[in-house]
């Protein structure tokens, strides 16, 4: 893989909005390359900073227009690819102000895929695996534009905080029950 290839092949996948790639998507964009010379280039490119390798087998292009402030999330679904991952526990209830811990550059996903964290330079993701089916998660959470991921309603995060056995004693119950009240 030649480095001018390589930054060809990246622009072309910016202006669609393609910015984290798999290794097995950059090896699609050179079929020619052997599984060593693979490995050789993708260690040479990142040396480079042509690339930015992310968590193990994902890469990010560190010049793209196309990343965004969200891109720890779009981590999330590169690294469970064919998983259904939504945001929830401590990092969304913090949004809704639930709890007032603020996780900093750590996300909580609940996936149908495996559980684990990945520490990355963009931040920390610790997935939770579910059992919940597909058809709850979907009633239970939102797509949001913008937003990589779907986000955990309210009460959704909070049951997953204590189906998951996480500390239930940061949440603000006053923010819980005026939700309560703006519903009835």
């Amino acid at each position: 893989m030649k480095k001018i290839d390589l930054i060809h092949r990246l622009a072309a996948l910016d202006k669609r909005g393609v910015y984290i790639l798999s290794k097995a998507d950059i090896g699609k964009m050179f079929p020619g390359e052997g599984a060593k010379a693979m490995e050789k280039s993708l260690q040479r490119m990142v040396a480079d900073r042509l690339l930015i390798r992310a968590a193990r087998g994902i890469y990010v292009n560190p010049a793209a227009a196309s990343r965004n402030s969200r891109i720890i999330e779009d981590l999330a679904k590169a690294l469970r690819p064919g998983a259904l991952s939504y945001l929830s526990l401590e990092a969304i209830l913090s949004e809704y102000g639930v709890i007032s811990q603020i996780p900093m550059d750590r996300i909580t996903v609940m996936t149908t895929g495996a559980s684990g964290t990945h520490e990355t330079p963009f931040g920390t993701i610790e997935f939770t695996h579910t059992k919940r089916s597909v058809a709850d998660i979907l009633a239970h959470t939102q797509r949001i534009e913008g937003r990589p991921l779907r986000i955990a309603h309210k009460m959704a995060a909070v049951r997953d905080l204590l189906r998951v056995g996480r500390n239930v004693n940061m949440i603000d119950r006053e923010a819980l029950e005026e939700d309560a009240v703006e519903v009835a």
